[in-house]
């Protein structure tokens, strides 16, 4: 633990390996790595893990259902961009964990929480997509301008 109370995890110098591994079982799902400069947060990805690939679909459709706002946390009011979970959890549901308003046997709120990496994807296939339709939109402005 250091001086400020945040909980540290070191290495000796020059090693660039995982410093936590996470597993399910005995399935490796998951690791934090450093670097003498950066630090990487993987989750499993290996295709050997995956079956019955499928591109993506309706990823732009998907993508405008998705409502980013700026909106002020409670806590500090500091502002950020973001999600509300529970929004998000309609359109990319492994996106977000948690249910919209689940409460403990207290009464205690149990809050969502959203991995903002699981939008990536949708987020690539939708950019290919409307690079693809702009480069055919190019092409056919190219060709009405040479006619």
């Amino acid at each position: 633990i250091g001086s400020d109370g945040e909980i540290q995890i070191r290495r000796a110098e020059g090693t660039d390996r995982s410093m936590m591994k996470f597993r399910n079982g005995t399935n490796h799902v998951g690791s934090i790595t450093t670097t003498s400069s950066a630090t990487t947060f993987a989750t499993s990805s290996d295709y050997r893990l995956k079956e019955d690939w499928q591109p993506v679909a309706n990823a732009s459709d998907r993508l405008m259902q998705l409502k980013p706002c700026n909106f002020a946390w409670k806590a500090d009011g500091s502002r950020v961009d973001g999600f509300l979970a529970h929004e998000a959890q309609i359109i990319v549901p492994e996106a977000v964990t948690g249910t919209k308003d689940k409460v403990d046997a207290d009464g205690n709120p149990v809050m969502q929480g959203i991995d903002q990496s699981k939008l990536v994807p949708l987020l690539t296939a939708a950019l290919q997509q409307a690079i693809t339709e702009i480069e055919t939109l190019k092409t056919k402005v190219a060709a009405l301008e040479a006619g």
